[in-house]
C-alpha cells in the first residue's frame, strides 16, 4: 500500500471517528429523528438522512478545500510548509492527542444556532435536512475539531489534496449517519441499544488513537522539531 493510499485510509478513519464522537453523534441522531418524527414515515428518515449527509459533506469539503488551497496557493507559505511541515507535525499531533484523550478542552459558541436551525427543521422539507447537516458539521467540539484541524488538514496539506482527502473524510463522517438512518427504517426499536454500544466503542477507539498520536507526535517532535534523535 503506497503512501497516498494510507493517507486516504487515514482520512476515512478520521471521518468515522468524527461521526461517532459523542457530540456529533448525538446531534446527528437528534437531527434525523427530529425531522422523521414529524412525517411519521420511516422511509422519510432515510431520505432526510441522505440530504443531511449531503449537507455535511458539502460543508467539510468546502472548508477543507478553502483551508488547504489558501495555504498551498501562497508561494511563500507553500515553500515554508515544504521546509518546516515535519517540524510542525509533531507538536500538532501532540495537541491533537491531548484533545482526543480529553486532557484539553474548549467550547465554541453557545449552541444557540444549532437549536434554532433544528427548530426550523420541523417547518421545512428535505432541503432543511441539508442545511441542518451544514450547521451541525460546522459546530465543532474538541474531539471533532482535533480530528478535522489536527488530523485531516495537515494530512491534506502534506499530500496537496484540497478536495479528494476532505471528500474521503466526509464519506467517513457520512457512513455511521447512513447506518443509523437505515436502522430507523428497519429496526427502530433497537436504535437505543445500538447507539449506547457505539458510544462505548467510540471512547476506546478515540483513546487508542490519542495514544498513537501522542507517541508519533513525541517522536516527530524529537526527530524533526528539536532534532535530538
Amino acid at each position: 500500500m503506497n503512501e497516498f493510499a494510507l493517507a486516504t485510509a487515514a482520512a476515512f478513519s478520521f471521518g468515522i471517528m468524527t461521526a461517532i464522537s459523542p457530540c456529533l453523534m448525538a446531534t446527528n441522531i437528534a437531527a434525523i429523528t427530529f425531522i422523521a418524527r414529524k412525517i411519521n414515515a420511516p422511509r422519510y428518515a432515510l431520505l432526510s438522512g441522505l440530504f443531511y449527509i449531503a449537507g455535511q459533506a458539502i460543508a467539510y469539503v468546502i472548508l477543507g478545500m478553502l483551508l488547504v488551497r489558501s495555504l498551498l496557493s501562497a508561494p511563500l507559505v507553500s515553500l515554508w510548509l515544504q521546509k518546516n511541515f515535519l517540524g510542525l507535525l509533531g507538536p500538532i499531533l501532540i495537541v491533537t492527542a491531548l484533545f482526543l484523550l480529553e486532557w484539553l478542552s474548549f467550547q465554541i459558541g453557545s449552541g444557540k444556532m444549532k437549536g434554532h436551525v433544528q427548530e426550523k427543521a420541523a417547518q421545512g422539507g428535505l432541503w432543511i435536512s441539508a442545511l441542518l447537516g451544514i450547521v451541525f458539521a460546522m459546530s465543532f467540539c474538541p474531539t471533532t475539531a482535533a480530528l478535522f484541524f489536527g488530523g485531516l488538514i495537515p494530512l491534506a496539506i502534506d499530500h496537496e489534496s484540497s478536495v479528494f482527502l476532505p471528500f474521503i473524510y466526509a464519506m467517513g463522517v457520512a457512513l455511521p449517519v447512513l447506518v443509523f438512518a437505515l436502522l430507523i427504517v428497519f429496526t427502530a426499536t433497537k436504535v437505543g441499544t445500538w447507539f449506547k454500544n457505539v458510544q462505548r466503542a467510540e471512547r476506546w477507539v478515540r483513546y487508542g488513537t490519542g495514544v498513537l498520536f501522542l507517541l508519533i507526535g513525541i517522536y516527530f517532535t524529537l526527530r524533526f522539531t528539536l532534532q535530538v534523535v
